[in-house]
This record gives C-alpha cells, sequence and structure tokens, in this order.
C-alpha cells in the first residue's frame, strides 16, 4: 500500500521532470525557437505570442512571414485582411532584431493606397523576398517603394484584373534584384520596354517571368547576368528579342496570337540548355544569331490560328534547325501537321541533322499524311536511342482498321516503311528503346512497329500502351501473340504490351 510520503515524493518528481522540460524549451536560442515556429501556420504562431513576453518578441520578430498559410482557399473570417498585416508589420518595429524581414507573403484584397503603405512598412523592415497576390478595384501604378529599395532581391507582383502598370524605365532602382515574376500587367502605349529589361534597371537579375501582359506588342530582354526567361499569355504579341551569354532556361508559352505580317522573334543565348515554345503561333521570322551548342532539351508545340499549314513553313523550319544540337527534342501536333504538309516534306529532306539527338517525343494523329514526315525525322536523327510516340486520339484521326492478316507483306504502310530502310539505317542501328502511346493496333502504328522490329538492330525494349478506345480484347491478344512471335533484327528485343 502507497503510502503519504511516497506520494508526495513522486509529485515531486513529476513536478521536476516538468521543469526540467520546461527549461529546456525555455533554454533554447531564438534562431532554434523561429525554425520551430516557422514549421506552424502563422495563426497558430501567432497564437504563442500570449504565452509571455519572451513568446512575444519571438513571434514579432520571425524572419519569414507568409499570411497565405491559413489554407489554399481561405474563407473570409480565417484569413488575414490588409489591416492585420499592417498591424504585425507595425509591431515589429518595437522588437530588436526585427527588422530584418528575411521573406512577406500576402494575398488579400486591398485598395492601392493601402497596398502602398503595406510595401513601404515592409521596406523599412528590409524585406528580402516579398510575394504579393492582391485583388483590386482599378488598374494601379508599380509601388514606387519596391523600385527604390536597396534590400529586395526577389519580387513576385500578381494582381486580379484589371492588373497595373509598370514604372518608366528612366525611374532606375531595381539594383538589387536577382528574381522577378510580374503577373498581369498593363502595358497599352509604354513604348519605353524597348530598354526597360536591360542591365541599367536589372543589373543583378537571374530570373525573369511575366505573364498575362495586356497591351504587349514588342519586348526586348537583355541583362547580362540573366540566367531563366519566362513569358506566358501574352496574346498581342508581335516581336520578342532575348539576348544574354548566360541565359540556360528560355520558356515561351501561348504567345503572338495577334495576326501579324511582320512577327518575329530574334535569339542570341549561345549557352542556352532549354527551350520551351509552347502553344505558340508561328512568327514570320526566326532568327538566331548564334548557335545553341549547350541546348539539351527543346520542345516546339505551335498553332496556326490564322495561318494555313504552308504559310508559314520556313520559320518553323528555321526554329528547328536552330534546335539542331539538342540532345532532346519533343514536337507538339500542329509542329508534325507543319511538317507533314506539302511544302514541309519537300523541306523535311533538308532538315539539319540531330548529331546529338538522344530522345525524340512526338505527338500526332498519325494519320497517313503523317508517315512520311516521320520518316523524314527518323532519318535526321542518325543516333537517336529513345523514340516515344504519343497518339492523339480524336475526331479528326484517320484510322484504318490493321489487315487481319499480319503477315501480309503488301500492306502500303510496310511497302512505304521498308523502302526507307536504307535512308534510316543509322537510326536503325542504335534505336534503343520504342513506347507507343495511344496505341490502338491500327494500320499506322502496327506498319511502324512491325518495320521497327524486323530491321531495329539495336532495340532492347518496344513498349505498346493501348488507348482507352480499344475494346476489343480478343482481337488485341490475336495481335499481341502475333507480334511476339514476329522475327526480330535484334536478339535482346522485348516487347511489353499495357
Amino acid at each position: 500500500m502507497e503510502t503519504r510520503s511516497m506520494k508526495r515524493r513522486k509529485k515531486k518528481k513529476k513536478q521536476k521532470i516538468a521543469n526540467v522540460e520546461e527549461d529546456v524549451i525555455s533554454n533554447l536560442p531564438d534562431s532554434l525557437l523561429h525554425q520551430i515556429l516557422l514549421l506552424l501556420p502563422l495563426k497558430s504562431a501567432a497564437k504563442t505570442s500570449s504565452l509571455s513576453k519572451r513568446w512575444r518578441s519571438l513571434f514579432l520578430s520571425l524572419p519569414d512571414l507568409d499570411f497565405t498559410s491559413v489554407n489554399e482557399n481561405p474563407k473570409p473570417s480565417q484569413s488575414f485582411s490588409s489591416n492585420s498585416i499592417y498591424q504585425v508589420l507595425s509591431l515589429r518595429s518595437h522588437y530588436r532584431g526585427s527588422n530584418n524581414l528575411r521573406s512577406l507573403r500576402f494575398r488579400t484584397p486591398i485598395t492601392f493606397t493601402s497596398l502602398n503603405a503595406l510595401i513601404r512598412l515592409a521596406v523599412t523592415h528590409q524585406v528580402q523576398d516579398l510575394d504579393i497576390d492582391v485583388t483590386t478595384e482599378d488598374y494601379f501604378n508599380f509601388p514606387r517603394w519596391i523600385v527604390t529599395s536597396q534590400n529586395l532581391k526577389a519580387l513576385k507582383l500578381k494582381s486580379s484584373y484589371p492588373g497595373f502598370r509598370l514604372p518608366p524605365s528612366s525611374s532606375g532602382g531595381f539594383q538589387k534584384l536577382t528574381s522577378l515574376s510580374l503577373a498581369l500587367v498593363i502595358l497599352h502605349n509604354q513604348p519605353y520596354l524597348s530598354d526597360f529589361f536591360t542591365d541599367p534597371s536589372f543589373p543583378l537579375l537571374e530570373k525573369l517571368a511575366l505573364e498575362n501582359c495586356f497591351g504587349l506588342k514588342e519586348l526586348k530582354v537583355s541583362c547580362r547576368v540573366l540566367q531563366e526567361f519566362t513569358l506566358k499569355n501574352s496574346l498581342q504579341l508581335e516581336g520578342l528579342e532575348v539576348s544574354g551569354s548566360k541565359i540556360q532556361s528560355l520558356k515561351v508559352t501561348n504567345c503572338f496570337h495577334s495576326y501579324s505580317e511582320e512577327s518575329f522573334v530574334k535569339i542570341n543565348t549561345p549557352n542556352l540548355k532549354t527551350f520551351l515554345w509552347n502553344s505558340n503561333a508561328v512568327t514570320t521570322s526566326v532568327h538566331f544569331l548564334d548557335k545553341l551548342v549547350c541546348l539539351r532539351k527543346a520542345f516546339v508545340g505551335v498553332i496556326l490560328p490564322h495561318q494555313s499549314l504552308n504559310s508559314q513553313t520556313q520559320s518553323l523550319f528555321t526554329l528547328l534547325s536552330g534546335l539542331s544540337h539538342s540532345h532532346k527534342l519533343q514536337l507538339g501536333n500542329q509542329s508534325v501537321e507543319v511538317l507533314s504538309s506539302k511544302k514541309g516534306l519537300v523541306k523535311s529532306h533538308h532538315l539539319l541533322p540531330f548529331h546529338n539527338m538522344r530522345s525524340l517525343e512526338l505527338h500526332t494523329r498519325f494519320n497517313t499524311h503523317n508517315v512520311q514526315a516521320l520518316s523524314c525525322l527518323f532519318k535526321s536523327c542518325p543516333m537517336l536511342n529513345i523514340l516515344l510516340l504519343k497518339i492523339i486520339n480524336d475526331q479528326a484521326s484517320e484510322r484504318r482498321q490493321w489487315n487481319k492478316d499480319l503477315w501480309d507483306m503488301s500492306n502500303s504502310e510496310i511497302q512505304y516503311w521498308e523502302s526507307q530502310t536504307f535512308e534510316v539505317e543509322s537510326f536503325l542501328n542504335h534505336l534503343e528503346f520504342v513506347e507507343i502511346r495511344g496505341f490502338l493496333e491500327c494500320e499506322n502504328e502496327m506498319s511502324l512497329a512491325i518495320f521497327l522490329l524486323r530491321h531495329g538492330k539495336a532495340l532492347i525494349k518496344m513498349t505498346l500502351r493501348s488507348s482507352f478506345l480499344c475494346r476489343d480484347s480478343l482481337r488485341r491478344q490475336m495481335i499481341r501473340s502475333q507480334l511476339m512471335g514476329f522475327s526480330m533484327a535484334s536478339s535482346k528485343a522485348k516487347i511489353s504490351f499495357h
């Protein structure tokens, strides 16, 4: 039976352990406690300020303030208002070590006056990384406190419609900025853009991203230390000039939709490694001022909203020729369509060889008229190791069911591929992996699969992924079993069905 003295001793022991644990937390340095608080949503971290003066000071001296951390789509009652954000920033001024604000992020409806006051206060706290997503009732001028900040290194500014105006290039500033991302920018009647994104305004800029630039017709980007440039959703763009010896990544998406007889692209990026040209209209002219000898990955996906397939063929071939040093290339469906046009087929025979190409990905409906263009591409990739074919199956596809007699070599598709054996011999001698997605066991893809199996001397694996439209399991099993028993040029070749 436990005596009273034993109970008292146990109680004292528990209290001692509790005190020790409390002392351990209290004795932790501010920097470590900051790291703990930063793991919490900001509202949870704010609640700790009621524990003591020490914890209040810890919260108000946090180096990073993320007012979007409540959840991804906060309810008005749960999110921080602009007044709350301003209050937290104001209280920081009274605490030692709180003037060094490493990052500030907020998303809120706000007036321009309140936004300007918030940014001014953040600048006084020497903010280095500013991420703002705001909703306003009217378009506004670019906050001048951002322009003049001597501590800001990274800026991300996005506004909901109707957007904001950029400052004139003569305003100077941005001298310390290394990363800039702007979305929903009003650029009507602003001719100074020709020299805005240049060294005098951005001497240290390494990353630049522009999205939804309204009224942007011509853009010049030339910063000597710039490494990454991304441009999205500038539909009215007619001219783009990008230059920089250190640029390694160039991505342009959904631009040049406004029809213009004089649209152009000029690229002078000798050390470029990644190039993405996606969902853009084909421009009138393309100029590469230097060879892209360092290029590793390239994607070309064009659209033709106003032009015929033949009208801009020359620009597409100039673009592909500029990418001839790439190690990996992806071509979208309409790019393949341009190559498959009558004018495209004539020029396809004069494509510069992709001697460095090791991986080729093609998106195509794989209709009959696409076959010759694919053959020309294979011929231009003599050292290719990996081929990925993504077949688009839609109402525009023209597919013929494969003849039940799979051994009938009189088939016109097979005869065409057989006639190309000598032309694509180097391609066949180096191709190791083939994957066809959207496989429907129709004439075009079956003919290509048989041709590659018959002549691919280096082939290691062929993967055929059936489309969800292929529902005849009995016919599919028959085709699979006969392909598996087909005579293959490579003893290592294996066929995988999915």
